[in-house]
């Protein structure tokens, strides 16, 4: 672990950690958080630096801030990781801060990066060191802190939301390190619609675009006037491969996801689409997407046309023998006619409702005209007596009777609504009803 807040090294240093800003005015993005007379700012201009979550996407700057906080408040700048360590780590971090406030009379910034890995007891292992003041604890997550840190680490902590860089800050990020003497100091011509298919490219990665620029300089090539140019071309080679970010199992994952699933649901195809195509093109499991899409066909058409569930499941099988890309057609194909399907959540309505009386109430016995009667003695019990086979009823219909325990025997959970084949459906049922009530066999009155 590092105590120098920029300790060089004798090897290569990467051009997104030459660009870490050493001032708030070079820190960028996250306005809302540190422009001026913000709270956090003011803060750290006071010398009132305390405790805090940093949650956010990969590559927004988390890292790079706590860095800044630490060089900003003199503090010594102690890191570790919750994938590479464990308690052991935290303890002998702990002495570390411990040793230094008490020897040295310098306090100490702990930066965990990935806290959300760490386990409940390895969580509260921090807890009474941020008590006492051992240590600035700094958590840095990218999954959502109310359900994946201990509320005790919560209630001693802030949280701020760091979000995504918008295009044009990753442009003056991407401008500052063709100009920065520890970037190419001058040395390397980018004319502005490249900087833009860069910043694009990123997907408000602060990292991500470093990188990209880093990799295009390598095939950059002289211009008439010998400077050496990264052009549209050399960027298209770096950006064969997708370099876009899918975090599978964290917020951005959930939010992509909620954004199909409500495209479909509002039947917009265009954004159905969009949005299929970008978890397609960020890395995500095309099956699936298929196993959702198969919910979605249930939960927002369900019987207001049958065909989609059908589509779907015949979608998830082609996507499994075909594979990708072959299999993705289909996909595409699933979620525009999805999205175009007339929409009814009765059936996800009723079977919620249905499972909610189930567990509050008491358990209803089988009424005995519904039972089983497989044995003599069953039958002698009267399982099964007074049942009215349906097929020997005018209409296959056995008018007045109910399949309910008596004491439930009026609920109604499944009500289809007027659009697609439930039409059909909801007049189905009013005809029924009807004869139900009309008929002098009613079992309960």
């Amino acid at each position: 672990m590092q105590d120098s807040l920029f300790a060089e090294s004798s090897g290569f240093r990467p051009l997104a950690d030459r660009m870490r800003p050493t001032r708030l005015e070079d820190y960028v993005g996250q306005k809302h958080l540190v422009g001026p007379g913000k709270p956090l700012r003011r803060a750290v201009e006071q010398g009132q630096l305390h405790s805090m979550i940093l949650w956010g996407p990969p590559g927004v700057g988390k890292t790079t801030f706590a860095k800044l906080l630490a060089n900003l408040s003199d503090l010594s700048f102690e890191t570790i990781s919750a994938v590479l360590s464990g308690v052991k780590d935290i303890r002998a971090a702990v002495e570390r801060a411990r040793d230094r406030k008490q020897g040295q009379g310098r306090d100490t910034l702990l930066f965990v990066d990935e806290v959300h890995r760490f386990n409940k007891s390895q969580q509260d292992a921090f807890l009474p060191h941020i008590e006492d003041g051992t240590f600035i604890f700094v958590g840095a997550t990218t999954e959502n802190p109310s359900f994946e840190l201990n509320s005790a680490l919560l209630s001693r902590t802030r949280v701020y939301v760091l979000k995504n860089l918008e295009e044009n800050d990753v442009v003056d990020l991407l401008d500052r390190a063709l100009s920065a003497e520890q970037g190419f100091n001058g040395r390397l011509a980018v004319a502005a619609d490249v900087r833009s298919l860069m910043a694009a490219a990123s997907g408000g990665d602060a990292r991500r675009a470093l990188n990209i620029l880093e990799v295009a300089a390598d095939l950059a090539e002289p211009d008439e006037e010998g400077q050496d140019r990264i052009t549209a071309a050399h960027l298209e080679q770096v950006l064969q491969t997708s370099l876009r970010r899918f975090d599978k199992g964290g917020d951005v994952f959930y939010d992509q996801i909620s954004a199909l699933h409500k495209s479909v649901r509002g039947s917009d195809p265009d954004g159905s689409l969009y949005w299929l195509c970008r978890m397609l093109d960020g890395g995500c499991d095309p099956l699936y997407v298929a196993r959702r899409l198969v919910r979605i066909a249930s939960e927002d058409i369900g019987n207001a046309d049958p065909r989609a569930l059908r589509i779907a499941m015949d979608v998830w099988d082609a996507q499994e023998r075909l594979g990708s890309p072959e299999g993705e057609l289909a996909l595409a194909q699933a979620v525009t006619y999805l999205a175009l399907s007339p929409k009814s959540n009765a059936v996800y309505s009723a079977y919620n409702r249905c499972m909610a009386d189930i567990r509050k109430d008491p358990d209803y016995e089988v009424p005995v005209h519904l039972r089983n009667a497989p044995t003599k003695l069953l039958k002698s019990m009267g399982h099964g007596d007074d049942y009215r086979y349906a097929h020997d009823e005018p209409e296959a219909f056995a008018a007045g009777e109910s399949y309910l325990p008596e004491a439930i025997h009026q609920r109604r959970y499944y009500e289809p609504v007027p659009r697609g084949l439930e039409i059909k459906l909801a007049e189905k049922r009013q005809r029924l009803d009807r004869w139900n009530s009309d008929s002098p066999r009613k079992r309960y009155p």
